[in-house]
C-alpha cells in the first residue's frame, strides 16, 4: 500500500471539472513530481489531497486512512503540510511569527530549530525582519520551512523553484533533498530539469487526467513523451 493514494479523483471548481480522473501513488519516504503543462490539474490536485478543493468523486488515502471528505484543517492535523503557489507568507509578520503561526503544539519551532535553521541558515539571520522585507528566494525558504515545524509526513510543495535565481534553485533543491529524509514529498514542478534530478518517481497528467506514471529514471530518456506532454526536451 502506498503512503498516498488517489483514485480517480473528480474535482469541480463551480461549475467546470478540472480533475476527471486522477490516480497518483506515492510511496512513503520518496519524492514523487507531479507533473504536466499549465493548466492540466497540478495544483487542483494538491489542493483536493488538502480538502481545500473537495473531490467530487474518487478516494483519497493517506496512511492507510480514507480523507476524501474530512475538513482541510484535520487532514492537516494528520501530518500534511502544504507549501502553496506563490508561497504565500504572512508579509506583515517576521520570520519567527511566520515560524511560530504554524505551530501545532506549544514548542514546536523549538523542537525544529536545528532542522530548519540547518537547512535554511539565511532565516536564522534574518529572524526579527518582516517577510515583506525578504528576497524572492528567502520567502520561498520560509514557505518551506513554515510546513515543517510541525510534524508533517507527508510534504505537498507546488513549484519551489519559480521565478528563482538559478543559485536559490539549487539551494532550494538542496533543503529538498534533505528534508526528504524527514518527510515523504509530493512535489509540483514546472522546471523537468529541476524535478527530474530530484523525483524518484513522476506521475503526468493532461486535462485533468492521469496519463502516465512510472520511475523518473525511465522518463528522463523518453524525448518523446517529454516532448508530447511536457513541452521540453
Amino acid at each position: 500500500m502506498s503512503f498516498l493514494e488517489l483514485r480517480d479523483i473528480n474535482t469541480f471548481i463551480g461549475q467546470f471539472h478540472i480533475l476527471e480522473g486522477v490516480n497518483l501513488d506515492v510511496p512513503a519516504g520518496d519524492i514523487v513530481a507531479l507533473l504536466g503543462r499549465n493548466g492540466a490539474g497540478k495544483t487542483t490536485t494538491l489542493k483536493t489531497i488538502m480538502g481545500l478543493t473537495p473531490a467530487r468523486s474518487g478516494s483519497v488515502v493517506f496512511d492507510g486512512s480514507d480523507i476524501t471528505d474530512r475538513r482541510s484543517f484535520d487532514i492537516a492535523a494528520m501530518g500534511i503540510g502544504f507549501v502553496p503557489e506563490h508561497r504565500a507568507i504572512f508579509a506583515d509578520l517576521s520570520v519567527e511569527e511566520n515560524l511560530r503561526i504554524a505551530e501545532r503544539e506549544k514548542g514546536d519551532l523549538e523542537a525544529k530549530e536545528d532542522l530548519i535553521f540547518g537547512l535554511f541558515p539565511d532565516l536564522k539571520r534574518l529572524i526579527r525582519l518582516p517577510g515583506t522585507n525578504l528576497s524572492g528566494g528567502q520567502q520561498q525558504m520560509l514557505a518551506v520551512a513554515r510546513a515543517l515545524v510541525p510534524d508533517n509526513r507527508l510534504l505537498l510543495i507546488d513549484e519551489p523553484s519559480e521565478g528563482l535565481a538559478p543559485v536559490i534553485i539549487e539551494q532550494m533543491m538542496e533543503a529538498i533533498r534533505q528534508l526528504s529524509s524527514h518527510s515523504t514529498v509530493l512535489l509540483v514542478e514546472q522546471n523537468f530539469i529541476v524535478a527530474s534530478r530530484l523525483a524518484q518517481h513522476y506521475v503526468i497528467v493532461e486535462e485533468g487526467t492521469t496519463v502516465q506514471a512510472g520511475a523518473m529514471a525511465d522518463l528522463v530518456n523518453d524525448e518523446e513523451t517529454i516532448k508530447r506532454y511536457l513541452g521540453a526536451a
